[in-house]
């Protein structure tokens, strides 16, 4: 399967950049996104874009895509790119800022991906109460990373054994690329 238009450019444009998701993450992404048709997707770490546009390639005309990163330099890679597009809109600030605003003002996504800590590993339940019913919450980086701090590993299987016992998620790691996770929102029993 081909890559997205934007995809060599935007690798070219992130070479100081090694953080960013690698291509089993983007069809994921991608094949996650066109599953929702007029869908809502918010993207928590914009880094340089490269997860973006593989949300981005997998999209309808009819769907939006939010993303945000505290980080205004990688943003501008990303815009350098993506702007063009008119499904997509840049935030620049923090991310627990962000979803604070989202959920005070009743912002509701059919599609997370939460590439970063806001929304992971802190602010997680800002972040799920973002979710449509039947939304998929996405996350990565859960097998050990090269770039991980010290004292990350059991960061991540608490975040791994958090999600898997919340009974209004259903939930499946997947021992694929850097270690992703699915989440589906589930509907409220009467």
């Amino acid at each position: 399967m081909r890559d997205p238009i934007q995809y060599e450019a935007i690798v070219a444009d992130s070479a100081d950049f090694n953080m960013a998701s690698d291509k089993t993450t983007g069809q994921w992404l991608r094949a996650i996104a066109a599953s929702k048709k007029n869908g809502r997707f918010l993207e928590l770490g914009t880094g340089t874009g490269l997860s973006a546009c593989w949300i981005l390639d997998g999209m309808d005309a009819g769907s939006t895509l939010l993303t945000l990163d505290n980080d205004a330099e990688l943003v501008a890679i990303a815009k350098k790119h993506l702007a063009h597009d008119p499904r997509i809109e840049f935030v620049v600030e923090d991310g627990a800022q962000t979803l604070r605003r989202l959920s005070e003002s009743g912002e509701k996504f059919d599609y997370i991906f939460a590439d970063t800590w806001p929304g992971k590993y802190h602010d997680l339940d800002l972040a799920l109460d973002l979710l449509n019913e039947h939304a998929v919450y996405l996350i990565d980086d859960l097998l050990p990373q090269e770039n991980w701090p010290e004292g990350h590993a059991p960061k991540a299987r608490k975040l791994i054994d958090t999600l898997n016992s919340r009974e209004s998620l259903a939930s499946v790691l997947l021992n694929t690329s850097t270690g992703l996770m699915m989440c589906t929102r589930l509907p409220v029993k009467n």
